[in-house]
Protein backbone atom coordinates (compact mmCIF):
# COMPACT_ATOMS: atom_id res chain seq x y z
CA UNK A 1 0.00 0.00 0.00
CA UNK A 2 1.40 3.11 -0.56
CA UNK A 3 2.54 5.33 2.33
CA UNK A 4 0.02 8.10 1.70
CA UNK A 5 -2.80 6.25 1.24
CA UNK A 6 -1.84 3.71 4.26
CA UNK A 7 -1.68 7.12 6.35
CA UNK A 8 -5.29 8.72 5.22
CA UNK A 9 -6.64 5.45 6.20
CA UNK A 10 -4.87 5.30 9.52
CA UNK A 11 -5.22 8.84 10.80
CA UNK A 12 -8.62 8.72 11.94
CA UNK A 13 -8.16 5.40 13.72
CA UNK A 14 -4.44 6.79 15.37
CA UNK A 15 -5.25 5.45 19.01
CA UNK A 16 -7.94 3.26 18.88
CA UNK A 17 -8.50 -0.07 19.77
CA UNK A 18 -9.83 -3.16 17.52
CA UNK A 19 -7.67 -2.37 14.19
CA UNK A 20 -6.48 -5.09 11.94
CA UNK A 21 -3.39 -4.89 9.50
CA UNK A 22 -3.38 -7.44 6.78
CA UNK A 23 0.66 -7.83 5.76
CA UNK A 24 1.87 -8.91 1.96
CA UNK A 25 2.88 -12.39 3.55
CA UNK A 26 -0.34 -12.75 5.00
CA UNK A 27 0.37 -12.16 8.42
CA UNK A 28 -2.52 -10.37 10.65
CA UNK A 29 -2.06 -8.00 13.53
CA UNK A 30 -4.67 -6.74 15.34
CA UNK A 31 -5.17 -4.12 18.50
CA UNK A 32 -4.13 -0.22 19.21
CA UNK A 33 -2.36 2.15 16.10
CA UNK A 34 0.42 3.46 18.57
CA UNK A 35 2.74 4.73 15.81
CA UNK A 36 2.82 6.54 12.41
CA UNK A 37 6.67 7.43 11.15
CA UNK A 38 6.94 8.80 7.64
CA UNK A 39 9.95 11.76 8.51
CA UNK A 40 12.65 10.30 9.65
CA UNK A 41 15.58 10.35 7.90
CA UNK A 42 17.43 7.33 6.59
CA UNK A 43 14.24 4.96 8.03
CA UNK A 44 11.39 3.08 5.98
CA UNK A 45 8.08 4.75 6.95
CA UNK A 46 6.07 1.99 9.03
CA UNK A 47 3.35 1.69 11.61
CA UNK A 48 3.69 0.30 15.48
CA UNK A 49 0.27 -1.62 16.52
CA UNK A 50 0.04 -2.58 20.03
CA UNK A 51 -1.22 -6.04 21.04
CA UNK A 52 -3.83 -7.10 22.85
CA UNK A 53 -0.93 -8.81 25.12
CA UNK A 54 1.16 -5.79 24.95
CA UNK A 55 3.37 -6.70 22.46
CA UNK A 56 4.38 -4.22 20.30
CA UNK A 57 4.44 -5.07 16.50
CA UNK A 58 6.49 -2.47 13.74
CA UNK A 59 4.75 -2.52 10.16
CA UNK A 60 6.33 -0.99 7.25
CA UNK A 61 3.55 1.15 5.29
CA UNK A 62 5.59 -0.93 2.33
CA UNK A 63 3.95 -4.67 3.77
CA UNK A 64 0.50 -3.30 4.16
CA UNK A 65 -1.91 -4.65 1.82
CA UNK A 66 -5.16 -3.55 3.87
CA UNK A 67 -6.25 -1.92 6.87
CA UNK A 68 -9.63 -3.22 8.71
CA UNK A 69 -11.56 -1.27 11.23
CA UNK A 70 -13.46 -3.71 13.96
CA UNK A 71 -14.70 -1.33 15.60
CA UNK A 72 -18.38 -0.43 15.55
CA UNK A 73 -19.61 2.83 13.24
CA UNK A 74 -20.74 5.51 15.30
CA UNK A 75 -24.55 6.98 14.38
CA UNK A 76 -24.08 10.56 15.15
CA UNK A 77 -27.79 11.84 14.72
CA UNK A 78 -28.38 8.98 18.12
CA UNK A 79 -25.66 10.52 19.66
Amino acid sequence: MEVTKALAALQPLYGKDNVEIVTRDGRRVRGIVRSMKTTQALTTPSLKLERADGEIIKIPFSAIIEIINHNPAVDSAGA
